[in-house]
């Protein structure tokens, strides 16, 4: 049975994948709101989604939805906005008796984790969250391998790399700012540590090597793999190859030496992540918890020197 969805966000970057998502899934789009205008990507999907440039007038419209026969009211609420507003719009997303597919991260300071945990007992409603990088085909046989091994206590070592190119707008944007996004290791990291710790389990360690507005690297030890990591959105840290083929993204995870293979099959996964959670299968808070944790734990590290730890290969190669 179709079920109505809005969304906050509409007119940002990751908006469009969620859009497809509801519309892949037969479900329909009724409401959205954005302070900026430039939504006309609206129209690949629905000519009847009502469109707001104002928070307080798509409150009124989704509370006037909410009070009306069944079969208009919203179901689900997708939260597409800035970071710093994912805690506020997803509790207006419970307060109007909807669930709520959140993009990454769930919230930014893991304290603001069990105020949505209440709100989620009060209402009978509940919060998902967009963890795609754990329903990628290669990373799903990755888990069932490391699954499958021996609890030896061996540990793996494991070398994380991710460049994804920004300009000069990224610094001047919510992005930018480490109080709205959470930093380099928040914004673009949070999938990539998520994913490690249900790969190796949970951190027992943590190092910070560098730290500045548009890169970040370190150390961390998880209960089965030794993790050496980097991050960045600085065009002159993608590798040649990877300038030279027009390309804007590299991202690679090794595991003792091994690459995995992964570059590929992004193209459906928020899909995948919306069938799972429409089918009860989706990542509540628990699950995104320990991530949140552990970012922020990161973020708010003093530096370690380079000798305290292992470092990242680009940190010791004189590549930076």
């Amino acid at each position: 049975m179709s079920q109505n969805f809005a969304v906050t966000g509409v007119g940002g970057f990751v908006a469009p994948r969620h859009l497809r998502a509801i519309r892949d899934t037969g479900h329909r789009l009724v409401a959205a709101v954005d302070p900026k205008d430039s939504v006309g990507v609206l129209d690949q999907y629905s000519f009847d989604v009502r469109f707001f440039t104002e928070f307080e007038r798509f409150d009124r419209h989704v509370e006037k939805l909410r009070r009306g026969p069944e079969q208009g009211r919203v179901q689900w609420l997708s939260v597409c906005s800035p970071n710093y507003l994912h805690d506020a719009h997803c509790r207006f997303g419970l307060r109007v008796g909807a669930d709520v597919i959140c993009e990454k991260p769930l919230v930014v300071s893991p304290w603001n984790l069990e105020p949505l945990e209440e709100l989620e007992a009060e209402t009978g409603h509940r919060i998902w969250n967009v963890l795609q990088l754990r329903v990628h085909p290669s990373l799903v046989a990755l888990h069932e391998t490391l699954a499958r091994e021996p609890a030896s206590g061996t540990k793996h070592d494991v070398v994380l790399t991710y460049v994804t190119a920004r300009g000069p707008w990224y610094d001047v944007s919510w992005k930018g700012q480490e109080e709205k996004s959470g930093g380099v290791s928040t914004n673009i990291g949070i999938h990539f540590f998520d994913l490690l710790m249900w790969l190796f389990g949970p951190p027992v360690d943590h190092r910070v090597h560098l730290s500045d507005a548009r890169r970040t690297s370190g150390f961390v030890e998880l209960e089965r793999a030794r993790v050496r990591w980097f991050l960045s959105v600085e065009r002159r840290d993608l590798p040649e190859a990877t300038r030279a083929a027009g390309k804007t993204t590299f991202r690679s995870i090794t595991v003792d030496g091994t690459e995995i293979e992964f570059s590929e099959g992004f193209a459906d996964l928020h899909t995948r992540i919306y069938e799972e959670t429409l089918a009860g299968r989706g990542f509540g808070i628990d699950v995104a918890r320990p991530s949140i944790a552990l970012v922020h734990a990161l973020r708010t590290s003093p530096l370690s020197p380079i000798a305290a730890s292992p470092a990242h290969p680009l940190l010791t190669s004189g590549a930076l």
